[in-house]
């Protein structure tokens, strides 16, 4: 598997278990009734797990517009140093960013959200030129 590639698959893992924390908030916060239910009014979540909860939308979202660059760049055969190493640095930066997240930190969540940003911009200049 090349870089590319195997930078999407780590980002999908990371993003598929991002929920695997909030989840266990709620059950220990509201029981594994309301956990599983719909209750009319739920107790809240932990200031943390809300901020994961953000963060795991957060990255939902940035993965689509992720792989489809990364599957257009496999599609068109384009491999190069930058692409593969945007899709590296992708990872990472989206790691940092589900941390700073969820303990709060702002200006380095902020910070990895524009470098997870920064490597959508270059995978795409790199598919056009």
């Amino acid at each position: 598997m090349n870089p590319e590639l195997n930078a999407l698959a780590m980002v999908t893992v990371l993003t598929g278990l991002l929920w695997i924390p909030y989840i266990l908030n709620e059950i220990m916060v509201r029981g594994i009734v309301d956990a599983v239910g719909y209750p009319e009014n739920p107790k809240p979540l932990a200031k943390w797990a809300q901020r994961l909860k953000s963060a795991h939308y957060n990255a939902v979202e940035n993965l689509v517009v992720f792989a489809a660059l990364v599957l257009i760049a496999q599609a068109t055969d384009k491999h190069n140093a930058a692409i593969a190493g945007a899709a590296q640095v992708y990872f990472w930066a989206r790691l940092v960013h589900a941390a700073a997240y969820t303990f709060a930190i702002p200006w380095v969540r902020t910070l990895a959200f524009v470098a997870g940003f920064g490597c959508q911009m270059c995978i795409a200049w790199h598919l056009f030129h």
